[in-house]
């Protein structure tokens, strides 16, 4: 299941495929412990949360395809840029993660590989690594993923973390010396900015690198 990280307590979440299918483009911010507390105590839905439940849903999830089926599905999305996935089911359990290299809706390069046993977490970290290795030294590029926790954790909370020892007031730093490889190259190529994207939304080049990172469950790419 795709994982986030809480904005009130930092603590890492997992959203189920089915439950972020029904509102594309929603981005979790808050843990189950979290909303809780934060609930209004009138019994009724606030504001957002009505929003959030009127939106149509695209009925988009994680289909399995090849890269050939991505390509002829999906056209819309971002044109340029190194868009990475990761995935693994059960999680944990065995796993893939994959990244493509786009300039003007055209592939200049793609890497995927494959866990016997692994977490989600740590195939979204290996691909954006990998991703990073697909860009030319010196050339500007947006790394896109649908992992927020990767996104919070280099471009936020990483820093913090180096500076006090590699340590976080709520515990381990999971997948530590993921972090910190990523962490030193994003450090070392100010020219590569790491963006979060939705999941399953039809961003062609997204679905791509989700084809890439689940190729080890198929016979064909």
């Amino acid at each position: 299941m795709p994982s986030f990280a809480c904005q009130s307590c930092a603590k890492e979440f997992a959203v189920p495929e089915a439950t972020l299918a029904k509102y594309p483009g929603w981005q979790p911010k808050l843990c189950l412990s979290c909303k809780k507390q934060s609930a209004p105590t009138t019994g009724k839905k606030a504001p957002a949360a009505r929003a959030r439940a009127t939106r149509p849903s695209a009925g988009s999830r994680e289909e399995n395809l090849s890269v050939a089926e991505v390509l002829a599905k999906y056209t819309s999305g971002p044109v340029d840029g190194v868009f990475t996935d990761g995935a693994a089911e059960p999680n944990p359990g065995p796993g893939g993660w994959g990244a493509v290299y786009v300039a003007n809706n055209q592939i200049i390069g793609e890497l995927w590989g494959n866990e016997p046993h692994t977490t989600n977490n740590r195939m979204e970290l290996s691909a954006l690594i990998n991703g990073c290795a697909l860009v030319p030294e010196g050339k500007k590029a947006v790394l896109y993923t649908d992992s927020q926790l990767c996104v919070s954790t280099v471009n936020e909370w990483a820093k913090g973390w180096e500076a006090r020892g590699w340590k976080r007031k709520g515990g381990e730093i999971k997948n530590l010396e993921l972090v910190q490889e990523l962490y030193a190259i994003c450090r070392r190529r100010p020219e590569l900015e790491l963006r979060w994207i939705a999941a399953h939304s039809g961003n062609r080049w997204n679905e791509y690198a989700d084809a890439l990172a689940t190729a080890y469950r198929r016979k064909v790419r």
